[in-house]
């Protein structure tokens, strides 16, 4: 069984568009959504609703910047700073070019950033190679190995 990608983002025309990208990228590995920054700290730290969701962390977190209740920096500082969490790779699937936003997803811990292409094509492309990368080729770190890996 291979480890969930979670998947946390409010906009309904993104979160479409990165599940129809994730599925053309034919991984096995559930994608787990939630829609806020709030429920994605309840998620990773097994509370609120997720209190009963099975024990491990995700393969990784595709995380949006702009998010209603908890904005991303703030879940990132929060994983960043959580023993058992602190080394699920995070990349920030974010709109912003902001200079300020990459220093400070950087400066936080984050594995990488991403802007989000505008054009449908890029966009999905962009996002099959996040998820084969982070899913299936990365290799994560110790306490969060796969059962089974996968090459094609």
């Amino acid at each position: 069984m291979l480890k969930p990608i979670l998947l946390v983002e409010d906009d309904a025309r993104d979160l479409e568009l990165t599940l129809v990208a994730l599925e053309r990228s034919q991984l096995a590995n559930e994608v787990i959504v939630v829609r806020d920054g709030a429920e994605a700290l309840d998620y990773l730290n097994r509370e609120g609703v997720h209190a009963d969701r099975s024990e491990g962390n995700p393969a990784v977190v595709l995380l949006d910047l702009k998010l209603p209740k908890v904005n991303g920096l703030e879940v990132l500082r929060a994983v960043r700073h959580t023993g058992p969490l602190k080394s699920i790779p995070i990349v920030m699937l974010t709109s912003s070019q902001a200079e300020s936003d990459v220093v400070q997803s950087y400066e936080l811990g984050v594995n990488a950033y991403v802007v989000k292409p505008v054009e449908f094509r890029q966009f999905v492309a962009a996002i099959a190679d996040l998820g084969v990368f982070w899913a299936v080729l990365n290799e994560p770190p110790p306490g969060s190995l796969r059962t089974h890996r996968r090459y094609e």
